[in-house]
């Protein structure tokens, strides 16, 4: 078989012809693969966002709570030891 074969160029072109369908779809799963990498990040980062807001949140809820039970106590009347804890509630804001 000689290079003028049409038959051996038929399956030289058939060839070439398949590399360059395997290129094209290795880039289009490239492009898939990095825009899935994309959205991935981006929604850890929405979650670590939600997440922190979230924990401040509760810190917020917490430091209310013991706000709350402070003045609760001074209210009823503890007498010394609530006034103890208001100066130290109060010495504690900035």
């Amino acid at each position: 078989m000689s290079d003028s074969d049409p038959q051996t160029a038929l399956i030289a072109e058939q060839f070439r012809r398949t590399i360059d369908l395997l290129r094209t779809e290795n880039a289009a799963l490239q492009r898939e693969l990095e825009h899935t990498r994309q959205m991935y990040d981006h929604r850890i980062s929405e979650l670590e966002s939600y997440t922190k807001d979230h924990e401040t949140r509760l810190r917020t809820v917490q430091d209310s709570a013991t706000q709350f039970k402070v003045l609760a106590g001074l209210a009823t009347g503890g007498g010394l030891l609530s006034l103890v804890a208001l100066i130290r509630i109060l010495s504690a804001l900035p």
